[in-house]
């Protein structure tokens, strides 16, 4: 079965040849096609995608959408397996995307994502811990009522999903979605009965640094979506975050990081009130 690789690219130059590279040396799986897409910046990315020979289409940056840019690649695809990631994830082994994309190429599920680690010793450390850790899992629709919000977990910085499943679902059905369209179709795989596997032996490495205002952009989109999409708050979207915080808390006093500590009490102060201010303004 043939893959086809996606993924949006934006003031990328540090990252685009690298992550060519890292791509184009895993082994035992048929790479199709690497699709790139390229929001218009101020940097030298078309070039350097023109000096390693890519495929990349251009977008404006008011034509950007994660949803809607990633599905109009996606719907177009002739391979069996696509393969969504971002522009700045460190693929460290060359047997990653072997291992994302085997358990549907083998029939056990219909969709997969991997292990994300950081290079940070800051709160993402924890934050990473507690939404990927060391076992695989698989979620099916009977895991629902127990999980909650957690049963559509699925980040597409390194994700994977049978094409005919994609196309039959009709992707992220054409909507201009500002964050979390990973979750939005997980939520359909996962009610329509299909399988998604968190491969555990899957890594890469997803590193960011944000600064309060950041984080509160981050979690303000994450609450427009939340308005945008409202029955995925039926799910627990609140115990969800407070169960990460005290996760978080536990695990830096633990290991008396006090960088940390002394971050805690802003950091998710800023992400709780973006969230309510996403939910709040996104209903106008």
């Amino acid at each position: 079965m043939g893959v086809e690789v996606i993924c949006p690219l934006y003031n990328a130059s540090k990252y685009v040849e690298n992550l060519n590279n890292s791509i184009k040396k895993q082994k035992n799986v048929k790479i199709d096609k690497i699709s790139y897409v390229l929001t218009r910046s101020n940097d030298n990315s078309e070039d350097i995608l023109n000096q390693i020979g890519a495929t990349y289409n251009i977008v404006e940056p008011e034509d950007f959408s994660h949803s809607k840019t990633r599905e109009t690649i996606a719907l177009r695809s002739n391979s069996d397996v696509l393969v969504f990631i971002t522009q700045d994830i460190d693929i460290r082994a060359d047997d990653w995307l072997e291992k994302l994309v085997n358990p549907i190429i083998n029939g056990e599920v219909e969709a997969s994502f991997s292990r994300q680690l950081t290079k940070y010793d800051s709160i993402e450390k924890y934050t990473r811990e507690k939404n990927y850790p060391p076992e695989s899992y698989i979620v099916t629709k009977d895991d629902v009522q127990e999980l909650g919000l957690r049963a559509f977990f699925f980040s597409d910085a390194a994700s994977a999903v049978k094409t005919s499943i994609f196309k039959y679902l009709n992707g992220y059905d054409g909507k201009i979605l500002p964050t979390n369209e990973d979750q939005y179709i997980a939520h359909k795989l996962v009610m329509h009965g299909y399988k998604i596997k968190y491969c555990a032996d899957s890594i890469v490495y997803h590193s960011h640094q944000f600064t309060l205002r950041q984080l509160y952009k981050r979690y303000y989109d994450t609450g427009v979506f939340y308005s945008m999409e409202p029955y995925m708050n039926n799910y627990g979207t609140t115990k969800t975050g407070g169960g990460l915080a005290k996760y978080v808390l536990k695990r830096a006093v633990q290991d008396k990081n006090l960088k940390v500590l002394v971050r805690f009490i802003p950091d998710m102060g800023v992400r709780f009130i973006g969230m309510k201010m996403g939910k709040k303004n996104g209903k106008k």
